[in-house]
Protein backbone atom coordinates (compact mmCIF):
# COMPACT_ATOMS: atom_id res chain seq x y z
CA UNK A 1 0.00 0.00 0.00
CA UNK A 2 1.21 3.25 -1.47
CA UNK A 3 1.45 6.62 1.21
CA UNK A 4 1.18 10.05 -0.59
CA UNK A 5 2.32 12.70 1.12
CA UNK A 6 0.37 15.96 1.03
CA UNK A 7 2.56 19.08 0.54
CA UNK A 8 1.13 21.12 3.57
CA UNK A 9 3.02 24.43 1.92
CA UNK A 10 -0.14 24.86 -0.44
CA UNK A 11 -2.18 24.83 2.44
CA UNK A 12 -0.47 27.04 4.43
CA UNK A 13 -0.23 29.90 1.83
CA UNK A 14 -3.65 29.80 1.26
CA UNK A 15 -4.05 29.71 4.74
CA UNK A 16 -1.59 33.06 5.27
CA UNK A 17 -3.64 34.65 2.04
CA UNK A 18 -6.90 34.26 3.50
CA UNK A 19 -5.88 35.64 7.25
CA UNK A 20 -3.99 39.06 5.58
CA UNK A 21 -7.66 39.14 3.63
CA UNK A 22 -9.92 39.49 6.24
CA UNK A 23 -7.21 41.26 8.24
CA UNK A 24 -6.89 43.80 5.90
CA UNK A 25 -10.79 44.04 5.47
CA UNK A 26 -11.07 44.81 8.98
CA UNK A 27 -8.81 47.37 9.22
CA UNK A 28 -10.49 49.50 6.41
CA UNK A 29 -13.95 48.76 8.33
CA UNK A 30 -12.66 50.39 11.50
CA UNK A 31 -11.33 53.31 9.05
CA UNK A 32 -14.53 53.85 7.69
CA UNK A 33 -16.08 53.60 10.84
CA UNK A 34 -13.96 56.24 12.17
CA UNK A 35 -14.21 58.75 9.41
CA UNK A 36 -17.84 58.21 9.73
CA UNK A 37 -17.81 59.39 13.53
CA UNK A 38 -16.52 63.09 12.39
CA UNK A 39 -19.14 65.13 13.15
CA UNK A 40 -20.14 67.98 11.35
CA UNK A 41 -19.49 71.19 12.76
CA UNK A 42 -21.43 74.65 12.61
CA UNK A 43 -21.39 78.10 14.22
CA UNK A 44 -23.54 78.70 16.93
CA UNK A 45 -24.69 82.25 18.83
CA UNK A 46 -25.49 82.70 22.48
CA UNK A 47 -27.26 86.18 22.49
CA UNK A 48 -26.75 87.33 26.65
CA UNK A 49 -28.03 90.79 26.94
CA UNK A 50 -26.82 92.85 24.50
CA UNK A 51 -23.12 90.40 23.93
CA UNK A 52 -23.36 87.58 21.54
CA UNK A 53 -20.82 85.10 22.28
CA UNK A 54 -20.18 82.63 19.01
CA UNK A 55 -18.71 78.54 19.30
CA UNK A 56 -17.61 75.98 16.80
CA UNK A 57 -19.88 73.12 17.73
CA UNK A 58 -19.85 69.47 16.87
CA UNK A 59 -23.53 68.41 16.07
CA UNK A 60 -24.83 65.08 17.49
CA UNK A 61 -28.21 64.68 15.95
CA UNK A 62 -28.70 60.66 16.17
CA UNK A 63 -28.69 58.21 18.74
CA UNK A 64 -25.22 56.85 18.47
CA UNK A 65 -23.91 60.48 18.15
CA UNK A 66 -25.64 61.38 21.40
CA UNK A 67 -25.00 58.61 23.54
CA UNK A 68 -20.67 59.07 22.77
CA UNK A 69 -20.64 62.80 23.16
CA UNK A 70 -17.98 64.09 24.73
CA UNK A 71 -17.19 61.06 25.94
CA UNK A 72 -13.14 60.43 26.04
CA UNK A 73 -11.79 63.77 24.80
CA UNK A 74 -9.12 65.65 26.93
CA UNK A 75 -9.52 68.51 25.60
CA UNK A 76 -11.18 71.12 23.83
CA UNK A 77 -10.93 74.55 22.69
CA UNK A 78 -12.10 77.45 24.51
CA UNK A 79 -14.71 78.66 21.82
CA UNK A 80 -15.91 74.96 20.84
CA UNK A 81 -18.31 72.62 22.06
CA UNK A 82 -21.04 69.94 21.25
CA UNK A 83 -24.91 70.31 20.42
CA UNK A 84 -27.10 68.05 21.03
CA UNK A 85 -30.36 67.66 18.92
CA UNK A 86 -33.13 65.79 19.84
CA UNK A 87 -36.43 65.11 17.72
CA UNK A 88 -38.58 66.66 20.66
CA UNK A 89 -38.88 68.81 23.48
CA UNK A 90 -38.57 66.29 27.18
CA UNK A 91 -37.04 66.13 30.44
CA UNK A 92 -32.69 65.59 29.87
CA UNK A 93 -31.30 63.77 31.41
CA UNK A 94 -26.77 64.23 30.92
CA UNK A 95 -24.03 61.84 32.98
CA UNK A 96 -19.87 62.73 32.30
CA UNK A 97 -18.93 59.02 32.85
CA UNK A 98 -16.24 58.69 30.49
CA UNK A 99 -15.46 62.39 29.95
CA UNK A 100 -12.27 63.71 31.33
CA UNK A 101 -13.26 67.19 30.79
CA UNK A 102 -15.56 69.14 33.34
CA UNK A 103 -17.83 70.91 31.06
CA UNK A 104 -20.94 73.14 31.57
CA UNK A 105 -24.03 71.51 30.03
CA UNK A 106 -26.58 73.55 29.15
CA UNK A 107 -30.27 72.72 28.27
CA UNK A 108 -32.38 74.62 25.61
CA UNK A 109 -35.84 74.77 24.66
CA UNK A 110 -37.76 73.75 21.28
CA UNK A 111 -37.78 77.98 20.93
CA UNK A 112 -33.77 78.34 21.56
CA UNK A 113 -34.29 79.88 24.84
CA UNK A 114 -31.78 78.50 27.76
CA UNK A 115 -34.19 76.68 30.27
CA UNK A 116 -30.96 75.82 32.41
CA UNK A 117 -27.24 75.41 33.31
CA UNK A 118 -25.33 72.42 35.17
CA UNK A 119 -22.10 74.85 35.76
CA UNK A 120 -18.83 72.79 36.30
CA UNK A 121 -19.72 69.28 36.09
CA UNK A 122 -17.45 66.81 37.44
CA UNK A 123 -15.38 64.94 35.67
CA UNK A 124 -16.40 61.08 35.11
CA UNK A 125 -18.63 61.40 37.45
CA UNK A 126 -21.84 59.02 37.53
CA UNK A 127 -24.42 61.13 39.02
CA UNK A 128 -27.42 62.28 36.97
CA UNK A 129 -27.34 66.00 35.43
CA UNK A 130 -31.09 66.80 35.02
CA UNK A 131 -32.03 69.72 32.72
CA UNK A 132 -35.16 70.44 35.38
CA UNK A 133 -36.96 71.73 32.50
CA UNK A 134 -38.13 70.20 28.80
CA UNK A 135 -35.23 70.81 26.33
CA UNK A 136 -34.85 70.26 23.23
CA UNK A 137 -31.36 71.24 22.27
CA UNK A 138 -28.38 70.47 24.96
CA UNK A 139 -24.98 72.85 24.72
CA UNK A 140 -21.62 71.52 26.19
CA UNK A 141 -19.23 73.96 26.79
CA UNK A 142 -16.12 73.89 28.88
CA UNK A 143 -16.53 74.27 32.55
CA UNK A 144 -16.67 78.27 33.56
CA UNK A 145 -17.88 79.37 30.26
CA UNK A 146 -21.06 80.15 31.13
CA UNK A 147 -19.44 81.96 34.30
CA UNK A 148 -16.76 83.59 32.70
CA UNK A 149 -19.40 85.27 29.24
CA UNK A 150 -22.40 85.76 31.98
CA UNK A 151 -24.35 83.08 29.92
CA UNK A 152 -27.75 82.43 31.55
CA UNK A 153 -31.01 81.03 31.82
CA UNK A 154 -33.53 83.16 29.65
CA UNK A 155 -30.63 84.07 26.95
CA UNK A 156 -31.22 82.61 23.55
CA UNK A 157 -29.18 80.00 21.37
CA UNK A 158 -29.36 79.78 17.47
CA UNK A 159 -27.47 77.94 14.57
CA UNK A 160 -27.95 76.17 11.37
CA UNK A 161 -29.31 72.74 12.83
CA UNK A 162 -32.16 74.42 15.82
CA UNK A 163 -34.97 74.25 13.77
CA UNK A 164 -36.14 76.76 16.24
CA UNK A 165 -40.54 76.41 16.51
Amino acid sequence: MGFTMISRFPLFTAFCFTLCAILVTASLSTRADDSQTELPVETLMVRSGDREHRFEVEVAATDRERAKGLMFREEMAADHGMLFIFEGEGDRYFWMKNTPLPLDIIYISAAGRIVSIAADTTPFSEEVVPSGAPARYVLELNAGTSARLEIAPGDTVSSPSMAID
